[in-house]
């Protein structure tokens, strides 16, 4: 049933692009192995072999303290509402900040979201499918309108604030590399 690419196939780009919502995973070998789920017209496809997305804060900031640590990272998408499918990107990922060379070539890839606070990077090493048929269907409703109120409310002095107490160290103690320069 499951089959593995070598690298992202125009199939595969089309059924990324149809879903709603995918999950990440990425663990340290000391560390908790954290699953995130993301939304919001997050996700770009910047070539068969490379996506990456636009990360928004949140409560903890463990994708990035872990891929600063180890960098291995999947990426998942299943269809809930159209023909049963799972899709998999595994790779080598790393965080982009607004510090970084890199990050203004990135950031024209997406539209301003709300808290946005850096750029998460999948180099695709391989690309599995499998069949989703224990996947339920669900309906989409729609995207939530709470962490922009949140963002709006907390203004970009107080988003700083925020990830100054919340986003620089992972539940497990390793440092995300967030706010290096604002010390």
């Amino acid at each position: 049933m499951a089959r593995f690419y070598p690298a992202i196939e125009e199939k595969h780009r089309a059924f990324i692009t149809a879903q709603r919502i995918f999950f990440t995973a990425t663990g340290t070998a000391e560390s908790r192995v954290n699953v995130s789920p993301k939304g919001m017209d997050s996700l770009r496809i910047l070539s068969e072999r490379r996506v990456a997305y636009l990360d928004l804060t949140g409560s903890g900031n463990e994708t990035g303290a872990h891929l600063a640590h180890d960098g291995r990272m999947t990426m998942m998408w299943c269809s809930f509402d159209a023909d049963p499918l799972i899709l998999r990107l595994y790779g080598r990922g790393r965080a982009v900040h607004r510090r970084d060379p890199e990050w203004s070539d990135l950031r024209q890839h997406f539209t301003t979201l709300p808290s946005e606070r850096q750029i998460i990077v999948l180099d695709v090493e391989a690309v599995q499918t499998s069949c989703g048929y224990a996947v339920p269907h669900y309906t989409y409703m729609g995207e939530r309108e709470t962490l922009a109120r949140w963002a709006e409310k907390k203004g970009p002095v107080g988003l700083l604030d925020y990830w100054r107490e919340k986003n620089q160290i992972s539940i497990d103690g390793l440092p995300s590399g967030l706010l290096e320069d604002a010390k």
